[in-house]
């Protein structure tokens, strides 16, 4: 006998079709179907979704979920309880563990971590140099049989564009994406946040928009020669858009990600001092702010990204010069997100929940963010509108580090749904 499921009356939302309508949506054996038969109809479980969107599962582009060599920062089960929370049915993860991601051995270790404790659909990276150590390349060709979905050095930026470009030529043989975290580190240094007034009227070490946008610049020029896919993570500065918006023109095969916390934060949080608000790249200005909404605005910038980078609280609990760099960013991306985009009418809100679905996954080359007759049935059930505060200790992921703690944001997960089965609901993580 068939299992099946019936979302009932809700708002279906599935930008990568077109659709935008209410009507009921049939899961069956885990696919997304047409309407079955009776038989199967009377014998579906039914979730009732008035008043809400149901939409793809999201897709997220760049987590750090710290395995293996850093379980207490974060673990597959509570990393993929907080993708559940926040709606995200697939998220990629970073190579920048202890060891590094750098072989066949790590591959298969994170996939069998995962089948056993992961709640979400969760797809591993390969590293670009061998220990992210820029010296010499990584085993891409077996990397990637071993099914990696991408290479990168996460949190690293190879600084040898001659092993950059061997590095891109070998992923685009193997018809996958190199994912770059861009920063010269010669310019940026030992700099804390953003260089600028506030940096300077703080005391604290400066780090260059300059560091980011030069390799910006590199990126797009060795893509122009090579074909290769380059993903540039987590842009952050108005010079790394008109970089970006000036090689799209030409056809050049780069993609970009903001963060909500770039699109949402500016450089002025730092005054308190907060170390919840330290992140590489930092938050600029809002001149810097207010760009890479307009580059998400005009396509320029491809999708939303969390970038979610899980610390303890004694690590962030130091003196802003030495606490680590990162943010937890899967259970408030959506709010942001539909805060800055959706609220404030900048975009509808189709086109603000396909910079969370359909286009991260094409990126990728992931079968994921549709609605689509015979999908996989990752389902986010969403209420735009309900307000709630995220609080300190109160987040599904092991680490706390958040900028958006008794912030009121608007917009919440009601349920989330993977491969038809309901994995978090009401606040509760369902899955055993």
């Amino acid at each position: 006998m068939s299992s099946a499921t019936i979302i009932k009356n809700g708002r279906i939302i599935d930008p990568k079709n077109n659709r935008d309508e209410v009507a009921d949506l049939y899961i069956v054996d885990g696919k997304i179907s047409e309407k079955p038969n009776q038989d199967i109809l009377d014998t579906a479980e039914v979730i009732d979704a008035t008043g809400l969107v149901v939409a793809p599962g999201l897709v997220d582009l760049h987590v750090h979920f710290r395995v293996p060599g850093q379980k207490h920062k974060e673990t597959i089960r509570s990393g993929t309880s907080a993708a559940a929370a926040g709606g995200f049915t697939s998220v990629v993860c970073m190579p920048n563990t202890s060891p590094a991601v750098d072989s066949v051995g790590t591959v298969q270790l994170i996939k069998d971590v995962v089948d056993k404790e992961g709640l979400v659909n969760v797809f591993p990276t390969g590293t670009i140099t061998v220990g992210r150590k820029g010296e010499a390349l990584a085993p891409t060709g077996s990397l990637s049989r071993a099914g990696i979905v991408a290479i990168s050095d996460g949190g690293k930026c190879v600084q040898n564009t001659g092993l950059m470009r061997r590095a891109v030529q070998y992923a685009h043989m193997f018809n996958i994406p190199v994912i770059d975290h861009c920063q010269d580190s010669t310019l940026a240094g030992d700099g804390v946040m953003n260089e600028g007034f506030v940096s300077t009227k703080l005391g604290l070490k400066g780090l260059a928009a300059a560091a980011e946008e030069i390799i910006v610049a590199r990126d797009t020029v060795l893509s122009t020669h090579t074909g290769a896919h380059i993903h540039l993570q987590h842009i952050s500065s108005k010079g790394s858009v008109d970089i970006i918006r000036r090689a799209k023109s030409r056809g050049v095969h780069v993609t970009a990600e903001v963060t909500p916390h770039h699109i949402g934060l500016n450089d002025s949080e730092i005054e308190s001092f907060n170390t919840n608000f330290k992140m590489n790249p930092p938050l600029r200005t809002e001149e810097d702010r207010l760009a890479l909404i307009q580059g998400l605005e005009d396509g320029t910038i491809d999708c939303i990204a969390t970038g979610h980078a899980p610390h303890t609280d004694y690590e962030k609990d130091v003196e802003f010069d030495y606490a680590p760099f990162g943010v937890i960013g899967l259970e408030t991306a959506l709010a942001i997100s539909l805060g800055q985009l959706y609220h404030s009418k900048r975009l509808s809100l189709s086109a603000t929940l396909s910079l969370l679905t359909s286009k991260p996954a094409e990126i990728i080359n992931l079968d994921k963010g549709s609605l689509a007759a015979g999908a996989d049935a990752d389902i986010a059930i969403i209420d735009p509108n309900e307000t709630w505060t995220p609080q300190n200790k109160k987040f599904f992921s092991k680490s706390s580090n958040s900028p958006w703690i008794d912030r009121e944001l608007k917009g919440k997960v009601k349920k989330t749904l993977v491969a038809g089965n309901l994995v978090f609901d009401e606040n509760k993580i369902l899955a055993e």
